[in-house]
């Protein structure tokens, strides 16, 4: 396990307008078109009859309100992206492209609700020794034709850095696979 600092982009409510979009909160004007709603019915003859569906108001985009003087800072959006960085533990003996959740460190949620969560995918970097399969550990030793033939005791290295004495029986063959038990993650 370590800890690590990620850097990232979220969405967060823009200070300069407090996320109403507009310079002034008086700037801001329900949408006559759709009456607030951001949405409006269209109502059209076909060879089946009258169809009527429900469009986004393309007066105000879908949000019910008309700015007259939008903020400068997000442009009549109320978001921003703003750039983060947050230290994150990983637990040892995590795979890679595991997923760990970060409650809260999402982007801002709309219309008053609260931050989604950070999902950080962790990529585990390759040993130069050992490959891994799941909680086990691999790693070739290399021996010669008089050890395998006679059987040796041999070291096999550890991921802590220490060695393992192995008895290596003697006929082995040529890519033969032995078991160390509880020296895996």
């Amino acid at each position: 396990g370590c800890k690590k600092e990620i850097k990232y982009a979220r969405v967060e409510k823009c200070d300069t307008c407090k996320g109403v979009g507009a310079k002034n909160a008086s700037d801001v004007k329900t949408c006559d078109k759709c009456g607030g709603t951001g949405q409006i019915k269209v109502t059209q003859r076909t060879m089946l009859g009258m169809m009527q569906t429900t469009q986004r108001c393309s007066a105000c985009g879908g949000t019910g309100k008309k700015i007259k003087t939008p903020c400068t800072n997000c442009n009549a959006k109320g978001y921003v992206k703003v750039k983060k960085t947050f230290g994150i533990n990983i637990p040892a003996g995590i795979d890679d492209g595991q997923k760990i959740m970060q409650s809260g460190e999402g982007n801002h949620g709309r219309n008053g609700g609260g931050n989604g969560d950070l999902y950080v995918i962790v990529s585990v970097k390759q040993h130069p020794v050992f490959e891994r399969d799941g909680m086990n550990l691999y790693c070739t030793v290399p021996v010669t034709f008089t050890q395998a033939a006679l059987g040796a005791e041999i070291d096999v290295p550890q991921l802590d850095g220490s060695v393992e004495k192995f008895n290596l029986p003697e006929g082995t063959q040529n890519g033969a696979t032995f078991t160390l038990s509880g020296c895996g993650v």
